[in-house]
């Protein structure tokens, strides 16, 4: 079962770490290249604040984006502001995502998301937790994924495996961290492949922040994954 409040909660903490970061960077920095290509720092945080924004709409019943051209062009135009603007604009956001999580609602309705996707509005503010936990880490000022909670890693890996079940262009794949075991991947009575690695290293390869280079991997090479 989702606990929707506990994931608040969760969003919450993870906001307050990434503005406290972000305030050690200067104008200069959030110019700068983050570990996103084509992005700079200031597209991640202008992302991060019209993201929550958009997880608004979703928990209201509107449409997520006006268009997939609006979104762009919207952190496009955020990305050049200076620091002080641009945290300004990240805390004022996740605070309206805050005041929206907080409305009484039916958590177990279906809620949809960019490009047709549906969830369970229940899960609404792990999405909004797994935006601000991995664009910390792709800001490049320290933060790793290692330094990802663990609750967050574990589920985090179990969202991502689960994405990728039923994948036709997928091996078969078990994956393992010497502690837990997810499987992803097309439909098999027995894994093609099995990868093993620490959690960060797992999750990093999953959401694409990493080659898999550090992975131990049996039955074939590592397998290729669909962009998110």
């Amino acid at each position: 079962m989702i606990d929707h409040a506990h994931d608040l909660e969760s969003v919450r903490g993870a906001t307050e770490r990434l503005l406290t970061a972000a305030a050690t960077m200067d104008n200069a920095a959030v110019t700068q290249s983050s570990r996103l290509p084509g992005w700079s720092r200031g597209h991640v945080l202008a992302h991060l604040s019209r993201n929550a924004d958009a997880l608004v709409n979703v928990l209201r019943g509107r449409p997520m984006y006006p268009s997939a051209e609006a979104r762009d062009a919207d952190i496009e135009r955020d990305a050049p502001r200076p620091l002080d603007v641009q945290l300004t604009d990240l805390r004022e956001s996740a605070a309206r995502f805050q005041e929206a999580g907080a409305a009484p609602a039916d958590w177990s309705r279906t809620v949809e998301l960019r490009n047709g996707v549906t969830d369970s509005a229940s899960r609404v503010p792990f999405r909004r937790w797994a935006e601000v936990e991995l664009h910390h880490v792709d800001l490049g000022i320290g933060y790793e994924l290692e330094d990802l909670p663990e609750e967050f890693t574990e589920r985090e890996i179990t969202f991502l495996a689960d994405r990728f079940s039923g994948h036709p262009e997928v091996p078969a794949t078990s994956l393992a961290d010497g502690t837990r075991a997810w499987s992803t991947g097309r439909d098999a009575d027995l894994p093609e492949v099995t990868v093993a690695g620490t959690p960060a290293d797992l999750l990093g390869w999953l959401a694409g922040r990493r080659d898999g280079s550090a992975l131990t991997v049996h039955g074939g090479p590592l397998p290729s994954l669909p962009p998110l």
